[in-house]
């Protein structure tokens, strides 16, 4: 999507201050141009991202209607706290991306996922570690509680010890493994294998 490496300067800053808008819309339009060529199910059309891929995840409105689930790793939901806890390497990163603070507050309002949290329709799960200091274990907490008050499936899983970017290997695997379980069970089929100790989904419809 407009942002990437690997294609020009200008494509790469064609995000600077459409980050949450030019992204989303890139893959919403790379999503349907897969469904049109007949390569893939529309109907069963999943997501994942981690971090800055989490926030692309989280996006609301004609997101949802093209994606039937999704999964966030650490995902960013709240701008503005990112924007004052965010590591020294990245202190001036969203100036570029959103907008200068407090001129711009209300368009980091506008563009965090916490703020529509309300309109959280789609099957989603959270993948979350304890010491993540950068999108800290509330935030995805609030998403999950919201997504349980709007009754779609979801669940919760917290790693004790890792921060913002998992590095345990035991802990990356059971990730894959409890996606793919969370994606059995809201698109209907059947494992290979048997998922050990899987997550509780909650919200899921009777019969799944």
């Amino acid at each position: 999507y407009r942002g990437s490496s690997g294609y020009g300067r200008a494509f790469r800053q064609a995000l600077y201050g459409k980050w949450g808008v030019y992204d989303i819309e890139d893959a919403i339009s790379a999503a349907q141009h897969l469904v049109n060529e007949g390569i893939v199910d529309g109907n069963r059309l999943a997501i994942d991202g981690g971090s800055a891929g989490g926030y692309t995840n989280y996006g609301y409105d004609g997101f949802q209607k093209i994606f039937h689930a999704g999964v966030s790793y650490y995902g960013v939901s709240d701008l503005l706290e990112l924007a004052k806890h965010t590591h020294k390497f990245e202190s001036q990163y969203m100036t570029k991306m959103i907008g200068k603070l407090p001129e711009d507050e209300e368009i980091y309002k506008e563009r965090s996922p916490l703020c529509h949290a309300n309109q959280l329709q789609c099957p989603i799960g959270f993948f979350q570690g304890s010491d993540d200091f950068v999108c800290p274990p509330p935030q995805s907490q609030e998403l999950y509680n919201a997504a349980l008050e709007n009754g779609v499936a979801t669940f919760y899983v917290e790693y004790k010890g890792e921060a913002h970017g998992f590095r345990k290997a035991v802990n990356i695997q059971r990730c894959v493994s409890n996606e793919i379980y969370f994606y059995s069970k809201i698109f209907g089929f059947k494992l290979a294998d048997e998922t050990k100790n899987p997550p509780p989904i909650k919200n899921l419809p009777d019969g799944n």
